[in-house]
């Protein structure tokens, strides 16, 4: 089985952070692509810029929302279904977000339909 681990992409990587996936649709602010340390930029599996940017109006209150119509893009999205094979195919898989709120956040939903 698999461990799916959380990240943000501006901690630094650490020997056991397995394969690392960056699952947001923009490069994260600030970070070179020298230092940044990635294995996957899976930017199919980020929401709509729609979704997106409909979300940052107000993250907090529109939270709920976001979370039922994203699982709807992801069940949708085949992207989701080449992550969920590319998961099973190591032992430690972490998920790279750049949002700086950690529990409102795009991985969080993708880290909990992996499970």
């Amino acid at each position: 089985m698999t461990k799916v681990i959380l990240k943000r992409a501006y901690d630094p990587a650490t020997s056991g952070d397995g394969f690392r996936v960056y699952i947001d649709r923009l490069w994260p602010r600030g970070l070179s692509h020298e230092t940044f340390k990635y294995d996957l930029w899976d930017k199919d599996i980020a929401p709509s810029t729609e979704l997106r940017e409909w979300f940052h109006a107000d993250p907090e209150e529109r939270w709920p929302e976001f979370e039922k119509k994203y699982r709807a893009e992801l069940i949708n999205n085949s992207a989701f279904a080449k992550l969920q094979s590319i998961v099973e195919e190591h032992k430690i898989v972490t998920l790279l977000y750049s949002s700086h709120d950690p529990d409102h956040n795009n991985a969080v939903v993708v880290y909990k339909m992996l499970e």
